[in-house]
């Protein structure tokens, strides 16, 4: 189950669960021979035991009053300033940190609560002892090599998109930088590319490239009828570890969105928690492309336990994000109003709380919890993706990060009770 629970506050969600739901049943090419295994994402991404900073016991989030739940012990010390004063940044977050910090309190109070009854949340005693995985991404690299590859011509923009396993069984063929690849199995694929095993979900398409040739995805022809995109937000700590090439916040309006969203398309963008970037994205980015806001979630992250993972009152790091969500309004079809094309109303400020990764910069996904407001059918794009979902179309230049083998464990699967799987559709897969 990947929806643990839901209220009027929000969702409980297990994000392993989600990930797993979309890889049985499936199948293994090595050169022309395929094999059936069963595929998990590896359970140790997913052991966040203990709060960061040591929270104490009091500071459970189900625990005692709200005085109770500050209760921390003191993080490392930090060289101190020249100056006492807060700089304006800090004074407009720790304002709305107050404005949001009893519906953040609250909500995961409850949420958390109720799933406890529930049965989850109990500390973990089987913990998983190995390492984290360590595969060393060269996506980013590859894609900067690639910028020397011509583009596919307009008189070829009709086959922009590939099969991702030929009729022989073959994948090193596919053309990842200038076309769509797309699994148009019924199951998911674990497949060579690059010279690397990858585990591709079933009816996924995504493109391999960085910002300046995302123009395969403007020719690919489809209308979305969900955007998510995770920027990657310029900050200091990312400019320290170098884990990713940040992009600056005035070139994310160059973004193709209004050619990919098709009216009332349902716009969701994950923001850190500096406020310049939630002005950015409220007063600039969105009403640059015809976006209207319409919610603003938070993504809360606990233990296995069910404590945050940061003191709530922290100053340095908090123990949530948010989500921007906007409709699009394209101008042209500013007579058809909502009510005509059955849209269905966001609710403002909902939870979605989960145990998050412990690698950097995956976050759960948002298909479950986004289908009521877009539908079943609905056709999903993940723009900045590091991973791939089953029957949704992703782009970025980390696009399939999170899809090496090393993520998962392969196990050899009954090849009699998987091979009758082969024709599950589309729907049964997903709702596996």
């Amino acid at each position: 189950m990947s929806v643990l629970f839901h209220s009027n506050r929000g969702w409980f969600v297990d994000p392993r669960s989600l990930i797993d739901r979309g890889y049985s049943p499936c199948i293994r090419w090595r050169e022309t021979q395929k094999s059936h295994v069963k595929c998990r994402f590896k359970r140790q991404c997913f052991q966040i035991l203990k709060s960061y900073y040591n929270v104490s016991a009091s500071a459970a989030v189900d625990g005692g009053n709200k005085e109770m739940l500050q209760k921390t012990e003191k993080p490392p010390k930090k060289r101190k300033r020249k100056h006492s004063e807060l700089n304006q940044g800090e004074v407009d977050s720790q304002a709305f940190h107050e404005k949001v910090r009893s519906v953040i309190l609250e909500g995961t109070r409850s949420l958390v609560d109720s799933v406890r009854s529930l049965g989850y949340l109990n500390e973990e005693t089987d913990a998983v002892k190995e390492p984290l995985p360590s595969q060393e991404c060269r996506l980013a690299a590859l894609c900067e090599m690639a910028k020397e590859l011509p583009l596919v011509d307009d008189e070829e923009q009709e086959s922009c998109s590939q099969s991702l396993v030929a009729e022989d069984g073959c994948s090193s063929h596919a053309d990842l930088f200038s076309r769509l690849t797309e699994n148009r199995m019924d199951w998911a694929a674990v497949v060579t590319l690059m010279g690397e095993e990858y585990v591709i979900p079933p009816h996924t398409a995504f493109l391999l490239s960085d910002f300046i040739r995302i123009q395969p995805l403007v020719h690919y022809g489809r209308m979305f009828d969900l955007v998510v995109m995770d920027p990657p937000w310029e900050n200091k700590s990312v400019k320290r570890s170098r884990r990713y090439s940040c992009l600056p916040s005035s070139q994310l309006k160059r973004l193709p969105v209004p050619l990919l969203a098709s009216p009332n398309c349902l716009v969701v963008t994950w923001v850190t928690n500096r406020p310049s970037h939630l002005r950015f994205v409220r007063d600039e980015l969105y009403p640059h492309w015809g976006v209207e806001v319409v919610a603003e979630w938070f993504w809360v992250k606990v233990t296995t336990s069910g404590q945050f993972v940061f003191p709530l009152d922290s100053p340095h790091k908090k123990p949530y994000e948010m989500l921007v969500l906007g409709r699009y309004r394209p101008s042209v079809d500013a007579s058809t109003s909502p009510s005509e094309t059955s849209e269905v109303p966001v609710e403002d400020q909902r939870l979605i709380v989960s145990v998050p990764s412990a690698l950097h910069s995956q976050k759960p996904s948002l298909s479950e919890v986004l289908k009521p407001y877009v539908g079943a059918e609905a056709k999903c794009l993940e723009l900045f993706a590091r991973s791939l979902q089953p029957g949704w179309t992703s782009w970025g230049n980390e696009v399939l990060k999170f899809q090496h083998t090393s993520y998962f464990t392969l196990t050899p699967a009954d090849d009699g009770a998987d091979a009758s799987k082969d024709k599950t559709t589309e729907t049964d897969v997903q709702q596996t």
